[in-house]
Protein backbone atom coordinates (compact mmCIF):
# COMPACT_ATOMS: atom_id res chain seq x y z
CA UNK A 1 0.00 0.00 0.00
CA UNK A 2 1.39 3.34 -1.09
CA UNK A 3 0.88 6.28 1.26
CA UNK A 4 1.89 9.86 0.51
CA UNK A 5 2.45 11.82 3.72
CA UNK A 6 2.06 15.59 3.30
CA UNK A 7 4.41 17.26 5.80
CA UNK A 8 3.13 20.80 5.31
CA UNK A 9 2.37 21.30 9.01
CA UNK A 10 6.09 21.51 9.76
CA UNK A 11 6.23 24.62 7.58
CA UNK A 12 3.13 26.24 9.06
CA UNK A 13 3.83 25.77 12.77
CA UNK A 14 6.86 25.92 15.04
CA UNK A 15 5.43 23.42 17.51
CA UNK A 16 2.17 22.30 19.06
CA UNK A 17 -0.01 19.24 19.39
CA UNK A 18 -0.53 18.92 15.64
CA UNK A 19 3.18 18.71 14.94
CA UNK A 20 3.73 16.24 17.79
CA UNK A 21 1.01 14.06 16.28
CA UNK A 22 2.41 14.24 12.76
CA UNK A 23 6.02 13.60 13.75
CA UNK A 24 4.97 10.47 15.67
CA UNK A 25 2.96 9.17 12.69
CA UNK A 26 5.69 9.94 10.16
CA UNK A 27 8.38 8.34 12.33
CA UNK A 28 6.46 5.08 12.51
CA UNK A 29 5.49 5.08 8.84
CA UNK A 30 9.14 5.52 7.92
CA UNK A 31 10.02 2.35 9.84
CA UNK A 32 7.07 0.24 8.66
CA UNK A 33 8.04 -2.13 5.84
CA UNK A 34 4.40 -2.90 5.06
CA UNK A 35 3.87 0.66 3.84
CA UNK A 36 5.38 2.23 0.76
CA UNK A 37 5.77 5.60 2.46
CA UNK A 38 6.39 8.71 0.35
CA UNK A 39 7.12 11.95 2.20
CA UNK A 40 6.39 15.30 0.61
CA UNK A 41 7.07 18.82 1.78
CA UNK A 42 7.81 22.32 0.48
CA UNK A 43 11.34 23.00 -0.69
CA UNK A 44 11.89 25.78 1.80
CA UNK A 45 13.24 26.32 5.28
CA UNK A 46 11.34 25.48 8.45
CA UNK A 47 11.94 26.15 12.13
CA UNK A 48 9.82 23.33 13.50
CA UNK A 49 11.58 21.57 16.39
CA UNK A 50 9.89 18.22 15.71
CA UNK A 51 10.80 18.12 12.01
CA UNK A 52 14.41 18.83 12.94
CA UNK A 53 14.52 15.59 14.93
CA UNK A 54 13.13 13.40 12.16
CA UNK A 55 15.38 11.32 9.92
CA UNK A 56 13.32 10.68 6.79
CA UNK A 57 13.99 10.68 3.07
CA UNK A 58 11.78 13.23 1.36
CA UNK A 59 10.99 12.05 -2.16
CA UNK A 60 8.76 14.92 -3.29
CA UNK A 61 9.53 18.61 -2.96
CA UNK A 62 7.12 21.37 -3.82
CA UNK A 63 9.37 23.93 -5.45
CA UNK A 64 7.15 26.99 -5.28
CA UNK A 65 6.52 29.31 -2.33
CA UNK A 66 3.50 28.50 -0.21
CA UNK A 67 0.34 30.42 -1.08
CA UNK A 68 -3.28 30.17 0.02
CA UNK A 69 -4.00 27.94 -2.97
CA UNK A 70 -1.07 25.61 -2.33
CA UNK A 71 -1.87 25.45 1.38
CA UNK A 72 -5.34 24.14 0.46
CA UNK A 73 -4.41 21.87 -2.47
CA UNK A 74 -1.51 19.50 -3.06
CA UNK A 75 -0.01 20.49 -6.40
CA UNK A 76 2.32 17.59 -7.19
CA UNK A 77 0.94 14.75 -9.35
CA UNK A 78 -0.05 11.38 -7.86
CA UNK A 79 0.07 8.88 -10.74
CA UNK A 80 -0.40 5.66 -8.80
CA UNK A 81 -3.15 4.55 -6.46
CA UNK A 82 -2.20 6.04 -3.09
CA UNK A 83 -3.51 7.11 0.26
CA UNK A 84 -2.85 10.84 0.50
CA UNK A 85 -2.75 11.87 4.17
CA UNK A 86 -2.26 15.56 4.76
CA UNK A 87 -1.02 16.96 8.04
CA UNK A 88 -3.11 20.09 7.59
CA UNK A 89 -6.31 19.65 5.57
CA UNK A 90 -4.80 19.66 2.08
CA UNK A 91 -6.28 17.42 -0.57
CA UNK A 92 -5.00 16.01 -3.85
CA UNK A 93 -7.16 16.44 -6.96
CA UNK A 94 -5.64 13.32 -8.54
CA UNK A 95 -8.12 10.54 -9.38
CA UNK A 96 -5.50 8.11 -8.02
CA UNK A 97 -5.50 9.70 -4.56
CA UNK A 98 -7.58 8.55 -1.58
CA UNK A 99 -7.68 11.67 0.57
CA UNK A 100 -7.33 11.38 4.35
CA UNK A 101 -7.28 14.26 6.82
CA UNK A 102 -6.94 14.44 10.60
CA UNK A 103 -9.10 16.91 12.50
CA UNK A 104 -7.65 17.94 15.85
CA UNK A 105 -10.19 20.50 17.01
CA UNK A 106 -12.46 23.37 16.03
CA UNK A 107 -10.69 26.22 17.82
CA UNK A 108 -10.70 28.44 14.71
CA UNK A 109 -14.46 28.15 14.32
CA UNK A 110 -15.15 28.63 18.04
CA UNK A 111 -12.55 31.16 19.16
CA UNK A 112 -11.04 33.02 16.18
CA UNK A 113 -12.46 36.12 14.53
CA UNK A 114 -12.12 38.00 11.26
CA UNK A 115 -9.83 36.95 8.42
CA UNK A 116 -7.94 34.44 10.59
CA UNK A 117 -11.15 32.56 11.31
CA UNK A 118 -12.24 32.73 7.67
CA UNK A 119 -8.97 31.32 6.30
CA UNK A 120 -8.72 28.49 8.82
CA UNK A 121 -12.38 27.53 8.47
CA UNK A 122 -12.28 27.57 4.66
CA UNK A 123 -9.14 25.46 4.57
CA UNK A 124 -10.72 22.90 6.87
CA UNK A 125 -14.00 22.96 4.94
CA UNK A 126 -12.13 22.26 1.71
CA UNK A 127 -10.41 19.26 3.30
CA UNK A 128 -13.61 17.88 4.80
CA UNK A 129 -15.52 18.30 1.54
CA UNK A 130 -13.01 16.26 -0.49
CA UNK A 131 -11.85 13.75 2.15
CA UNK A 132 -12.47 10.04 1.65
CA UNK A 133 -11.50 9.38 5.26
CA UNK A 134 -11.54 11.67 8.30
CA UNK A 135 -9.65 10.91 11.51
CA UNK A 136 -10.89 12.67 14.66
CA UNK A 137 -8.57 12.54 17.66
CA UNK A 138 -11.41 12.34 20.21
CA UNK A 139 -15.13 11.75 20.38
CA UNK A 140 -15.51 15.40 21.33
CA UNK A 141 -13.85 16.45 18.06
CA UNK A 142 -16.15 14.06 16.19
CA UNK A 143 -19.17 15.66 17.90
CA UNK A 144 -17.94 19.13 16.91
CA UNK A 145 -17.43 17.93 13.32
CA UNK A 146 -21.04 16.73 13.15
CA UNK A 147 -22.29 20.01 14.62
CA UNK A 148 -20.50 22.10 12.01
CA UNK A 149 -21.06 19.62 9.15
CA UNK A 150 -24.26 17.71 10.00
CA UNK A 151 -24.66 16.36 6.45
CA UNK A 152 -21.32 14.56 6.37
CA UNK A 153 -21.22 10.82 5.66
CA UNK A 154 -20.50 9.34 9.07
CA UNK A 155 -18.94 6.24 7.52
CA UNK A 156 -15.97 8.41 6.55
CA UNK A 157 -15.21 9.28 10.18
CA UNK A 158 -12.94 7.31 12.50
CA UNK A 159 -12.07 8.29 16.08
CA UNK A 160 -8.43 7.43 16.78
CA UNK A 161 -6.93 8.74 20.01
CA UNK A 162 -3.53 10.37 20.21
CA UNK A 163 -0.72 8.69 22.09
CA UNK A 164 1.80 9.90 24.62
CA UNK A 165 5.55 9.97 24.04
CA UNK A 166 8.07 7.50 25.44
CA UNK A 167 10.11 10.46 26.73
CA UNK A 168 7.83 10.68 29.78
CA UNK A 169 8.40 8.36 32.74
CA UNK A 170 9.10 8.56 36.48
CA UNK A 171 12.70 9.08 37.50
CA UNK A 172 14.45 8.25 40.74
CA UNK A 173 14.49 11.70 42.30
CA UNK A 174 16.90 10.68 45.06
CA UNK A 175 19.43 9.59 42.44
CA UNK A 176 18.80 12.38 39.98
CA UNK A 177 21.79 14.66 39.40
CA UNK A 178 20.42 18.19 39.43
CA UNK A 179 21.19 20.39 36.47
CA UNK A 180 21.00 24.05 35.40
CA UNK A 181 17.46 24.24 36.77
CA UNK A 182 18.36 23.41 40.38
CA UNK A 183 16.57 26.44 41.83
CA UNK A 184 13.33 25.47 40.10
CA UNK A 185 13.55 21.76 40.88
CA UNK A 186 14.18 22.47 44.56
CA UNK A 187 11.05 24.64 44.79
CA UNK A 188 7.36 23.79 45.13
CA UNK A 189 6.04 24.71 41.70
CA UNK A 190 2.78 24.26 39.87
CA UNK A 191 3.43 23.48 36.20
CA UNK A 192 1.65 25.05 33.21
CA UNK A 193 2.46 23.58 29.78
CA UNK A 194 1.35 24.76 26.35
CA UNK A 195 -0.21 27.68 24.55
CA UNK A 196 -1.84 30.56 26.37
CA UNK A 197 -4.75 31.47 24.09
CA UNK A 198 -7.94 32.67 25.78
CA UNK A 199 -9.72 29.34 26.17
CA UNK A 200 -6.64 27.86 27.90
CA UNK A 201 -7.35 30.14 30.90
CA UNK A 202 -3.70 30.90 31.57
CA UNK A 203 -4.44 33.94 33.74
CA UNK A 204 -6.70 31.76 35.87
CA UNK A 205 -3.76 29.43 36.41
CA UNK A 206 -1.70 32.36 37.65
CA UNK A 207 -4.53 33.55 39.88
CA UNK A 208 -4.86 30.04 41.29
CA UNK A 209 -1.23 29.95 42.37
CA UNK A 210 -1.59 33.44 43.89
CA UNK A 211 -4.26 32.01 46.21
CA UNK A 212 -1.82 29.41 47.54
CA UNK A 213 0.76 30.26 50.16
CA UNK A 214 4.03 31.87 49.06
CA UNK A 215 5.93 28.59 49.05
CA UNK A 216 4.17 27.82 45.75
CA UNK A 217 5.35 29.21 42.42
CA UNK A 218 4.25 28.86 38.80
CA UNK A 219 6.52 27.33 36.15
CA UNK A 220 5.36 28.11 32.61
CA UNK A 221 6.62 26.02 29.70
CA UNK A 222 5.79 27.62 26.36
CA UNK A 223 6.46 30.56 24.13
CA UNK A 224 8.15 33.67 25.46
CA UNK A 225 5.90 35.86 27.58
CA UNK A 226 4.42 38.94 25.97
CA UNK A 227 4.80 42.35 27.69
CA UNK A 228 1.13 42.20 28.63
CA UNK A 229 1.57 38.77 30.20
CA UNK A 230 4.61 39.94 32.15
CA UNK A 231 2.63 42.92 33.44
CA UNK A 232 -0.20 40.67 34.54
CA UNK A 233 2.10 38.13 36.19
CA UNK A 234 4.07 40.83 37.99
CA UNK A 235 0.81 42.09 39.42
CA UNK A 236 -0.50 38.64 40.35
CA UNK A 237 2.64 36.59 41.14
CA UNK A 238 5.60 38.94 41.51
CA UNK A 239 8.80 36.92 41.99
CA UNK A 240 6.78 33.67 42.03
CA UNK A 241 6.85 32.66 38.39
CA UNK A 242 9.30 31.48 35.72
CA UNK A 243 8.77 31.00 31.99
CA UNK A 244 10.99 28.69 29.93
CA UNK A 245 10.88 28.24 26.16
CA UNK A 246 12.32 25.70 23.71
CA UNK A 247 12.43 22.94 26.31
CA UNK A 248 13.16 19.47 24.94
CA UNK A 249 11.15 16.40 25.92
CA UNK A 250 13.82 15.05 28.26
CA UNK A 251 13.93 18.27 30.27
CA UNK A 252 10.14 18.56 30.26
CA UNK A 253 9.97 15.05 31.73
CA UNK A 254 12.18 16.22 34.59
CA UNK A 255 9.91 19.20 35.22
CA UNK A 256 6.86 16.92 35.28
CA UNK A 257 8.61 14.64 37.76
CA UNK A 258 9.50 17.37 40.24
CA UNK A 259 6.28 19.41 39.90
CA UNK A 260 3.74 19.64 42.69
CA UNK A 261 1.12 19.18 39.98
CA UNK A 262 0.17 20.15 36.44
CA UNK A 263 -2.58 22.76 36.21
CA UNK A 264 -4.63 22.46 33.02
CA UNK A 265 -7.65 24.79 33.30
CA UNK A 266 -8.61 24.75 29.61
CA UNK A 267 -12.25 25.02 28.57
CA UNK A 268 -11.65 23.50 25.14
CA UNK A 269 -9.30 20.82 23.82
CA UNK A 270 -9.29 18.53 20.83
CA UNK A 271 -7.34 16.12 23.01
CA UNK A 272 -4.96 17.46 25.67
CA UNK A 273 -1.59 15.71 25.34
CA UNK A 274 0.07 17.39 28.39
CA UNK A 275 -2.46 15.64 30.64
CA UNK A 276 -1.11 12.24 29.60
CA UNK A 277 2.53 13.39 29.57
CA UNK A 278 2.17 14.47 33.19
CA UNK A 279 0.38 11.29 34.25
CA UNK A 280 2.97 9.09 32.57
CA UNK A 281 5.72 10.96 34.43
CA UNK A 282 4.00 10.61 37.80
CA UNK A 283 2.75 14.20 38.05
CA UNK A 284 -0.75 14.76 39.49
CA UNK A 285 -3.09 16.62 37.13
CA UNK A 286 -5.63 19.28 38.11
CA UNK A 287 -7.91 20.06 35.20
CA UNK A 288 -11.44 20.85 34.01
CA UNK A 289 -14.25 18.60 32.84
CA UNK A 290 -14.70 20.37 29.51
CA UNK A 291 -14.67 19.12 25.88
CA UNK A 292 -12.32 16.15 25.33
CA UNK A 293 -10.60 16.34 28.72
CA UNK A 294 -12.81 13.73 30.48
CA UNK A 295 -12.00 11.27 27.67
CA UNK A 296 -8.29 11.73 28.23
CA UNK A 297 -8.09 12.23 31.99
CA UNK A 298 -10.74 9.65 32.92
CA UNK A 299 -11.10 9.36 36.68
CA UNK A 300 -7.37 9.80 37.22
CA UNK A 301 -7.12 13.58 37.62
CA UNK A 302 -8.50 16.13 40.06
CA UNK A 303 -11.45 17.44 38.03
CA UNK A 304 -12.84 20.93 38.56
CA UNK A 305 -16.42 21.24 37.34
CA UNK A 306 -16.99 24.95 37.93
CA UNK A 307 -13.95 26.67 36.47
CA UNK A 308 -12.58 29.39 38.72
CA UNK A 309 -9.35 30.02 40.61
CA UNK A 310 -10.82 29.23 44.04
CA UNK A 311 -11.90 25.76 42.94
CA UNK A 312 -8.57 25.02 41.29
CA UNK A 313 -6.70 26.15 44.42
CA UNK A 314 -8.88 23.91 46.62
CA UNK A 315 -8.20 20.96 44.31
CA UNK A 316 -4.44 21.53 44.43
CA UNK A 317 -4.45 21.67 48.22
CA UNK A 318 -6.03 18.20 48.35
CA UNK A 319 -2.65 16.92 47.21
CA UNK A 320 -1.19 17.85 50.60
CA UNK A 321 -2.59 14.53 51.80
CA UNK A 322 0.28 12.22 50.87
CA UNK A 323 -1.85 9.08 50.63
CA UNK A 324 -4.29 10.85 48.31
CA UNK A 325 -1.40 12.21 46.25
CA UNK A 326 0.12 8.75 45.79
CA UNK A 327 -3.30 7.32 44.90
CA UNK A 328 -3.75 10.04 42.25
CA UNK A 329 -0.31 9.39 40.78
CA UNK A 330 -0.93 5.64 40.57
CA UNK A 331 -4.29 6.22 38.88
CA UNK A 332 -2.50 8.47 36.38
CA UNK A 333 -0.02 5.73 35.50
CA UNK A 334 -2.90 3.35 34.77
CA UNK A 335 -4.77 5.91 32.66
CA UNK A 336 -1.69 6.86 30.61
CA UNK A 337 -1.11 3.23 29.67
CA UNK A 338 -4.38 3.30 27.72
CA UNK A 339 -2.77 5.60 25.14
CA UNK A 340 0.28 5.06 22.96
CA UNK A 341 1.54 6.29 19.60
CA UNK A 342 2.08 2.70 18.49
CA UNK A 343 -1.62 1.98 19.11
CA UNK A 344 -2.58 5.23 17.37
CA UNK A 345 -0.49 4.41 14.29
CA UNK A 346 -1.76 0.83 14.18
CA UNK A 347 -5.36 2.07 14.08
CA UNK A 348 -4.50 4.68 11.43
CA UNK A 349 -2.86 2.00 9.28
CA UNK A 350 -5.94 -0.19 9.63
CA UNK A 351 -8.08 2.75 8.47
CA UNK A 352 -5.76 3.25 5.48
CA UNK A 353 -6.23 -0.40 4.53
CA UNK A 354 -10.00 -0.16 4.74
CA UNK A 355 -10.04 2.94 2.56
CA UNK A 356 -7.53 1.49 0.12
CA UNK A 357 -9.61 -1.66 -0.31
CA UNK A 358 -12.89 0.22 -0.66
CA UNK A 359 -14.45 1.08 2.67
Amino acid sequence: MRVVFDNIIFFLQKSGGGTIYWSEIVKRANNDSSIDAIFSEPQSNHNNIFRARLSINVACFEKYPLSLLRISNFTLPINKKSIFHSSYYRISRSSKAINVITIHDFTSELFFNGIRKFIHAKRKENGIKHADGIICISNNTRSDLLKFYPGIDRKKIRVIYNGVGDSYFPIQKSQFIKNDYNNILNSKYVLYVGHRTSYKNFYMAAETVSLLDETFSLLIIGEKLSPREVENLDRTLRNRYTCLSKIDNETLNVFYNFAYCLIYPSTYEGFGIPILEAMKAGCPVVTSNKSSIPEVAGNSALIVSEINADNFAKAILKLQNQAFREQTIEAGFIQARRFSWDKCFSEIKQFYNELYNGL
